[in-house]
């Protein structure tokens, strides 16, 4: 039964439910995974944030002392969904995780395509506490492919030193940037193309 106005609703009105703060903080780091993705840093205006978001500048402050903390959140938030995908299965033979592990980071970057460019657009913004976050992300990702390698024993006595091995794998994570970058741009190649061209990319730097 449908109650009038002054009741509990009238016809045709959409009751709405009261976000939880983690629900609310996810939903503005949504928003500026999105407008961050689109524009430089210096070009998204927290007041835009709030405004597309449905919420006062002062809630937004309560959860964000401001801009710089704001887009640091953002670029944590994608750099801990990364790694989330992409960690390893223990005991399984990296070539065997190879094509799997990039066919996840794939999926990745085409479902939340926003948040992979707002990642990588933090290299250019400039403020420090927020290039400290995106190279502190990088950093993880680089520890995380490292780890993996030297884990697995039909590889392990192959790999080179760990100072040149980091620097391939470093090398190896600009180059596969660069790739998707460009591939969400122009898709002209399949996802299967990419994945065995950034497989074999690795498999090239790390000499195996």
């Amino acid at each position: 039964m449908t109650r009038e106005r002054g009741g509990v609703s009238a016809p045709g009105e959409r009751t709405r439910r009261r976000l939880s703060t983690q629900e609310r903080r996810e939903q503005l780091l949504a928003v500026g995974a999105r407008l961050f993705a689109q524009a430089p840093y210096g070009d998204v205006w927290i007041e835009e944030v709030a405004e597309i978001a449905g919420v006062s500048r002062g809630l937004l402050y309560h959860y964000f002392p401001n801009k710089r903390d704001f887009f640091a959140a953002v670029v944590q938030r994608e750099s801990q969904r990364m790694l989330r995908l992409t960690a390893a299965e223990p005991g399984i033979p990296v070539h065997d995780q190879l094509g799997t592990g990039l066919d996840t980071f794939l999926e990745y970057v085409t479902t939340h395509a926003h948040g992979f460019r707002a990642f990588h657009r933090a290299e250019a913004a400039g403020d420090p506490a927020v290039r400290a976050a995106y190279q502190e992300g990088l950093a993880a990702h680089e520890e995380q492919i490292m780890a993996t390698l030297a884990a697995d024993p039909d590889i392990a006595d192959r790999l080179p030193a760990p100072d040149v091995l980091r620097l391939a794998v470093r090398g190896w994570l600009a180059f596969l940037v660069a790739v998707c970058l460009d591939w969400l741009d122009a898709p002209d190649l399949t996802r299967e193309q990419v994945r065995d061209l950034c497989a074999r990319a690795l498999v090239g730097a790390i000499g195996l």
